[in-house]
């Protein structure tokens, strides 16, 4: 995992975006937020078994059906499964130790 410091590469809302095999975060404090960058290697493996341009498109698309369903950014967002999937377990320090392949499909 490469992690970038850069505040300018992200638009205002966001503090980090991982984009294989990059975590690019906003503010140099991050690195050492665990449960940050937990989530983020989550992410990242999430890239790795679906593929890196398959990973992103149904990232997008799932997005746009959930922008459809609930008409509000942040909570399209929130409901992406590979989101949910994060967000569940980035307490869970010790979770991509035993995490099955493709776990991110039980949050859809």
């Amino acid at each position: 995992m490469v992690v970038i410091v850069n505040k300018y590469m992200l638009r205002k809302r966001f503090v980090g975006i991982t984009l294989w095999p990059f975590v690019i975060i906003k503010q140099e404090g991050l690195r050492s937020d665990t449960t940050f960058i937990n989530h983020e290697r989550i992410h990242l493996r999430q890239q790795i078994e679906l593929g890196i341009l398959p990973f992103y498109i149904l990232y997008a698309l799932e997005f746009i059906i959930r922008l459809c369903m609930y008409g509000d950014r942040f909570k399209a967002y929130r409901n992406i499964s590979f989101e949910r999937e994060a967000y569940a377990n980035e307490e869970q320090l010790d979770y991509l130790n035993g995490r099955a392949f493709w776990s991110f499909i039980k949050f859809y």
